[in-house]
């Protein structure tokens, strides 16, 4: 809190000028908030991120954005969406003993990969939802972001009423039973696509490494993982963040630490337990969850994002070093937790993990397999069985809620002009009226690109509200395809490779427009601003891809650069690190019409291909004012 105080200054001054309710630090991550505070059946709630859909496990139709098309929400300007499809997910059966709600949503991702969403809500029903907690619910919408779905929801049913009524809710609940026809799929309704899954005949899965599609049942993972040489003996088991981290998951947990720990066993891996708000906390606490997860060796975390964002300052290997580790979390991108391009980080339910972190290795199926306890004797663990609510009421922990004051004039936002860690947003410049001549090439992205890859977290994220330092850290994780190296790219002036960020800083300094070539599902992952704010800065004009994940494309459209998409994915392969592009057909910007490009070789030939967008008319005056900010101080004039 003392290192991080200036930025808290910052937040809890502008929202208080403002009218902004800010939620201080220690109150936890706020995908929980959310679900604890502002969710509901049947409302519509547009947030950032993967921050929101959970609220979808409480029937809402809770959508992440941007955070410019937040602004827009809240300054009240209409939220523009493409209609998107549904995606059905019937499910049959009930959930019972190692299986649970996370194993829905690996088995989706794994049916669906990271890119099959998009464009689409995805539509839990069937007789199966009545065997989900609702706090499961959500961690199966939450992590609906990873497969770039638009959101996730479920019907209003009785164990939402349950949630509502012990959050102190229970006029909500009143009301939802009242509407509660409205609140589920329309009889004979069409999807556009539907999977069935027996939750009867489901398997506990564990997915990973490298990506959250990668869909394994923990049945066999310790084979495949000695297959494909990944390592087995895990080094870290951590539970928790935003998507596993209500009381019925720490509880869960808790029930298969107590097992180990009357045979006299402890973990064998490290481990750590991330609470999902100060409610939690102060819950687990007072029920004892706490105080077991410790003694079997575990580590209690802080409220807040901690490792799953890479915030982990990390001490028992080396960057580099090939190692395993399991979490509850929802992303497992390569150096997402700690940096290190060697972890193999595999996503899985938080009970699994604790048995997992208790045994050591992925080798170990709860299911079948059997521990050696400290009397020799070998025991089995059996599946946990647990209230998914506490008996009595949550204990709500620390006041961390700072309501805005009711008269703001006197009110100043805290700013130092000298901080290194704030600063003030400048203007964009505005699009010249002229099409987009002779760009360089930065960097052509060979294979995944996330917004990790683009904008890194972990130690970058105290640079968050100072774009020129957060900008350092530009595109460093993506792939050169011409090197097959992360953060080294040809300087085409000097013709030496180097870092991507400072390659970008000389093309600018130099006024060199430059464009980034990218393959397929561009940007997934978290919706993270600065991916789109870091290249407008540093002079990028163009992103073009095979196609792109939803939120990040919007956030570029935001920003005034050009998100465009190859025609056919094929003409990827025409582009090559050398050449320039010139995008022609800008003075006649029009929805729905393909704009020209120029390939310019360095052998003197060329060829043009088609490139298609999404803009509509609002967003194509975003281009042309340079930035959507640009265009609302337009508009206010």
């Amino acid at each position: 809190m003392d290192i991080n105080q200036e930025v808290y200054n910052f937040l809890a001054t502008a929202g208080a000028k403002y009218g902004v309710g800010f939620w201080r630090p220690g109150s936890g991550i706020i995908h929980q908030i959310i679900l604890e505070n502002y969710a509901y059946p049947g409302v519509l709630l547009i947030g950032t991120d993967s921050h929101t859909p959970n609220g979808g496990g409480l029937g809402g139709i809770c959508i992440g954005v941007g955070g410019a098309d937040a602004v827009d929400v809240m300054a009240g300007i209409p939220w523009e969406l493409k209609c998107p499809k549904v995606i059905g997910v019937k499910l049959t059966g009930s959930l019972s003993g190692w299986t649970s709600p996370k194993d829905v949503i690996l088995k989706v991702a794994g049916i669906l990969t990271v890119k099959g969403g998009t464009g689409a809500i995805v539509e839990y029903h069937g007789p199966g939802i009545d065997s989900i907690s609702c706090t499961g619910m959500a961690t199966i919408c939450n992590m609906g972001a990873e497969i770039g779905a638009t959101t996730s929801v479920f019907p209003y049913n009785h164990r939402m009423k349950k949630y509502l009524n012990k959050t102190g809710r229970a006029d909500i609940a009143i009301l939802a039973d009242e509407f509660k026809d409205h609140l589920v799929p329309d009889p004979g309704c069409h999807y556009d696509q539907l999977i069935e899954i027996n939750l009867s005949e489901l398997k506990p899965h564990i997915n990973g490494p490298f990506t959250p599609d990668l869909a394994h049942p923990v049945a066999e993972v310790g084979t495949v993982a000695e297959k494909e040489g990944w390592p087995v003996d895990i080094r870290v088991g951590l539970i928790g963040s935003c998507t596993n981290s209500s009381y019925e998951d720490m509880g869960r947990s808790a029930a298969v630490a107590k097992q180990a720990l009357a045979h006299g066993l402890k973990c064998k891996s490290q481990f750590t337990i991330t609470p999902g708000s100060e409610q939690i906390r102060a819950t687990i606490e007072r029920d004892g969850y706490a105080q077991i997860l410790r003694d079997v060796g575990g580590i209690v975390l802080a409220n807040a994002c901690g490792p799953c964002i890479g915030q982990w300052d990390r001490k028992d290997i080396k960057k580099g070093e090939k190692n395993t580790i399991v979490t509850s979390y929802n992303r497992n991108f390569t150096g997402r937790n700690d940096a290190n391009p060697e972890t193999h980080a595999f996503v899985t339910s938080p009970e699994i993990v604790t048995a997992l972190a208790i045994a050591g290795t992925l080798k170990f199926n709860p299911e079948t397999d059997f521990l050696t306890g400290k009397d020799g004797k070998k025991f089995k663990l059996e599946a946990p069985d647990v209230d998914e609510l506490p008996r009595a009421e949550f204990d709500p922990g620390q006041d961390t809620y700072q309501h805005p004051p009711k008269d703001s004039s006197g009110q100043r936002v805290d700013v130092s002009p000298t901080s290194q860690r704030l600063q003030l947003l400048e203007p964009f410049d505005k699009w010249d009226g002229k099409d987009l001549e002779d760009l360089q090439i930065l960097i052509k992205v060979k294979g995944k690109c996330t917004t990790d890859h683009i904008s890194a977290a972990g130690p970058w994220l105290k640079f968050r509200g100072h774009l020129d330092n957060i900008s350092n850290n530009l595109l460093i994780g993506a792939i050169n395809i011409e090197n097959g190296k992360a953060n080294s790219v040809r300087n085409a002036v000097t013709q030496e490779f180097g870092p991507v960020p400072d390659t970008a800083r000389y093309y600018k300094k130099n006024g060199i427009r430059w464009v980034v070539i990218g393959d397929e599902n561009y940007g997934e992952g978290s919706s993270r601003e600065h991916a789109a704010l870091e290249p407008r800065h540093l002079g990028g004009r163009a992103i073009i891809t095979k196609s792109f994940a939803r939120i990040h494309e919007t956030n570029l459209k935001k920003q005034g650069l050009l998100p465009l998409t190859f025609a056919d994915p094929a003409d990827y392969n025409k582009i090559h690190p050398v050449d320039k592009l010139t995008i022609q057909g800008l003075k006649d910007f029009a929805p729905g019409k393909p704009l020209k490009c120029i390939i310019k070789h360095p052998n003197g030939t060329q060829e043009t291909i088609l490139l298609n967008h999404t803009f509509n008319e609002t967003q194509i005056e975003w281009f042309r004012a340079g930035s959507a900010l640009n265009r609302m101080k337009e508009l206010q004039q």
